[in-house]
């Protein structure tokens, strides 16, 4: 995921790099996702049968007065079409020091415990960024934790969670890797008439631009006994 009103200044360098997505291809990135360290604990989570759903590793880039890369509070799972939540876990590593100054996880202690809420664009005056979606009715007095973490250090935290990250107010990176983790029992639904379905729209209207195409199908591949992943088919 690039900022591309960034590569003319910078064409294809990492400051216009904000995320890789899905990077159960790469080798080298991937033996994160197998780590004994991470596993222990994400199995008190997922039971021993562990798929790897969902990779990125995050890039948070030096923002703007339009804070492009504030991420809003948002609960995971609405970006998730499988179910049960209770056998999801996100495990989240700082690759560096992560602070309020350079836009550190925000947490909302025991929101794990509420249903999937609405998300949507947040109102803001700037523009938000494409898939950054947030609660539509968020409780601005619900206490907050921001999580100051060093190089390392690695936080597990459930789909409900409601969560965001604040703008990186330096003039360098905040870099961190992650993965989304689930039981082999967990299995994918039918988003239609539930509060995901604008999101599959969305996701499909991103590829059909992105592809030059005029329809795309969205169907489900297992690989590797590892991960699940969504393709579009129409590509391969």
């Amino acid at each position: 995921m690039k900022d591309e009103s960034l590569r003319s200044q910078y064409g294809q360098s990492e400051k216009v790099v904000n995320k890789i997505q899905d990077f159960q291809e790469d080798e080298e990135l991937f033996r994160y996702c197998t780590l004994p360290e991470v596993l222990k604990y994400v199995e008190c989570f997922t039971g021993p049968n562990i798929m790897a759903m969902h990779t990125m590793l995050i890039n948070k880039l030096p923002d703007s007065d339009k804070q492009t890369f504030l991420h809003p509070m948002h609960q995971d799972l609405h970006y998730f079409p499988f179910r049960p939540a209770d056998r999801i876990v996100c495990s989240w590593t700082a690759m560096e020091r992560a602070d309020q100054d350079n836009g550190c996880l925000v947490v909302q202690p025991g929101t794990h415990k509420q249903p999937l809420k609405p998300h949507g664009y947040p109102k803001w005056e700037h523009k938000a960024n494409k898939l950054f979606h947030g609660l539509l009715d968020e409780d601005e007095k619900s206490p907050r934790v921001h999580l100051v973490m060093e190089k390392g250090d690695t936080v597990f935290f459930h789909p409900l969670l409601i969560h965001g990250s604040g703008i990186n107010k330096t003039s360098g990176f905040r870099k961190s890797i992650s993965c989304h983790f689930a039981g082999s029992e967990c299995c994918y639904i039918d988003v239609k008439n539930t509060s995901q379905e604008h999101l599959e729209k969305e996701v499909v209207e991103v590829a059909c631009q992105k592809y030059d195409m005029t329809s795309v199908e969205l169907r489900v591949r297992l690989a590797y006994m590892l991960f699940v992943t969504i393709q579009v088919s129409s590509l391969f």
